[in-house]
């Protein structure tokens, strides 16, 4: 009490994940493979706490209002979440008419506002009664929250954030009684490669987990912000992303197997390496159908693997009359049940598989022979001819190469390990293109690289830039190039930019620095005092 007024708090919890830059792995997260993964710069906590986080006190307390300053905030998303009793929360004009209409008691409601909306193609709010979640007692399924969040064009954006609700009721038994009002600030950049969908998952979900008390690890809460993108959003990527944008450190590289989502440590960027992003301008999406056909490919590739193994097995079996214990039969049980392209070595691939995979196969005459895929996120289009060899191979070889990069990055200094370092980059990056994932602006983009690298006007002891990839799914978006970490690198980061935009006319966004994770970051409580008279 403070005189004769009620003093009244409200809480508002707040999250805070960025993007990331993949450094190695890429596309072979879904196959199993090793990945390294980097977590681009945002600024100070205590610079947005100052700027931005009373923006969203303003939004909270006047939710109808918008701002038009912009967010100073770079490479993160930050979600803000609020709770309140359905008799006290606020709610927009046509959610009231849409309730009082139906002549019921107030129920439980979300709101977002999506601050930012104005540069993309999306709505700025998106509203929905929870009980649209409800199917009688049961919460209702993936693929009839998929077609509702499709409904509007310009509201699909909201299964990122809203799917995160859906997703703990189905698979952690949660029920949401209070109304949640929820504010959206991303500023990881959309459709350049480095994982703005995933940055805001992880921000909504660690939001929503910390308002309602739930205590979910980073691990967890990556694991349930894929089954928001593969299941409500429809994107069937692997989580490689959520990962790391809930697990990461700042200056580290996550090394996570994905089988499912084994993290085995972060890998310390030594002092005298650098990465940088370059965006090519060309919008990226995992979702788009190349990437999910050269997925499709690696799964059938997987199941012709498993079935010439197992045909194999059956063969030497009954040559020898008995199951021996002969050189070759362990290995042959282990690729008959192949859970993961990855645990295949390249040269077992090479010695056993390569010559026998088909260059492409059409969906129906697989399915004929091989019948299923085993992906639960991906449909055979029965009419579609898909690449098989090289989908298969590439996470196969990436695992390696992986590996490879790990144990580079921890040894001795020198040009050759800068060179090797450089090389796999350049070896993933060509990979790419053989599955159909590379495109000009990249292409362009690592080309710029080579040719810096290469000029002449660098002597062989004096290297700056020394190799460079396309990140993420692939089909544009943003390269990852590796150098020495000093004065003369930048610049030539900064000369490449501007000889992209003298061939294309795009000037491209340059990404640099590292910065925690949601994990890592954890979640801000702020509680606002409010006063109100006493009722009479």
């Amino acid at each position: 009490m403070l005189g004769n007024a009620i003093v009244i708090q409200e809480e508002i919890f707040v999250a805070r994940a960025p993007g990331r830059l993949d450094v190695m792995g890429g596309i072979a997260d879904y196959s199993g493979s090793l990945v390294l993964q980097d977590m681009p710069s945002a600024p100070s906590v205590a610079l947005w706490l100052s700027t931005e986080f009373r923006c969203m006190c303003i939004c909270f307390q006047f939710y109808s209002d918008f701002s038009d300053s912009k967010c100073p905030i770079r490479e993160a998303c930050h979600v803000a979440v609020q709770r309140n009793h359905p008799s006290k929360h606020r709610l927009w004009k046509h959610a009231q008419a849409r309730q009082n209409g139906e002549g019921q008691m107030p129920r439980p409601v979300l709101q977002i506002v999506s601050y930012g909306s104005e540069l993309s193609n999306r709505g700025p709010t998106f509203d929905m009664d929870l009980s649209d979640f409800m199917d009688g007692d049961k919460p209702i399924s993936y693929e009839k929250a998929r077609k509702f969040f499709a409904r509007d064009p310009s509201q699909n954006w909201a299964a990122y954030v809203a799917g995160s609700i859906l997703v703990l009721m189905n698979e952690c038994g949660v029920r949401f009684n209070d109304s949640i009002s929820m504010l959206v600030l991303s500023a990881v950049p959309e459709g350049k490669g480095v994982s703005s969908s995933a940055s805001v998952e992880v921000a909504s979900m660690t939001a929503i987990a910390a308002a309602h008390g739930l205590n979910i690890g980073p691990r967890d809460i990556a694991m349930l912000c894929q089954k928001v993108e593969n299941h409500i959003v429809g994107a069937p990527c692997g989580v490689m992303d959520q990962m790391a944008s809930a697990c990461g450190e700042a200056d580290k590289l996550l090394a996570m197997v994905c089988q499912p989502a084994e993290v085995l440590g972060l890998v310390e960027i030594p002092n005298h390496i650098r990465f940088w992003g370059i965006d090519s301008g060309i919008k990226h999406s995992v979702g788009g159908a190349d990437y999910g056909s050269v997925r499709i490919g690696a799964f059938m590739g997987r199941q012709m693997i498993k079935s010439a193994a197992s045909t194999e097995l059956s063969q030497l079996k009954t040559s020898n009359g008995s199951d021996s214990l002969e050189d070759g039969v362990a290995l042959l049980k282990a690729e008959a049940s192949l859970d993961y392209l990855c645990n295949l070595s390249p040269h077992r691939y090479e010695a056993r598989y390569a010559k026998m995979l088909p260059e492409s196969m059409l969906g129906d005459a697989f399915s004929k022979k091989y019948g299923k895929h085993d992906d639960p996120v991906t449909t055979i289009d029965p009419k579609r001819e898909y690449g098989v060899t090289a989908s298969a191979r590439h996470p196969i070889y990436e695992n390696f190469r992986v590996k490879a990069f790990k144990a580079l990055l921890t040894s001795a200094s020198s040009d050759d390990q800068l060179s090797s370092l450089g090389e796999l980059l350049y070896q993933c990056h060509y990979s790419y293109s053989a599955c159909g994932l590379g495109s000009d602006g990249t292409d362009r983009l690592v080309e710029l690289v080579q040719e810096m690298q290469h000029s002449k006007e660098n002597k062989p002891e004096e290297g700056t830039l020394y190799g460079a990839k396309i990140t993420g799914g692939g089909s544009g978006g943003t390269i990852c190039v590796i150098g020495r970490n000093c004065l003369r690198s930048s610049q030539q980061i900064l000369e490449i930019q501007q000889r992209y935009k003298a061939a294309t006319g795009y000037l491209p966004l340059v990404i640099e620095g590292s910065s925690p994770g949601a994990g890592k970051f954890g979640y801000l409580k702020i509680r606002r005092r409010l006063s109100a008279k006493p009722s009479k």
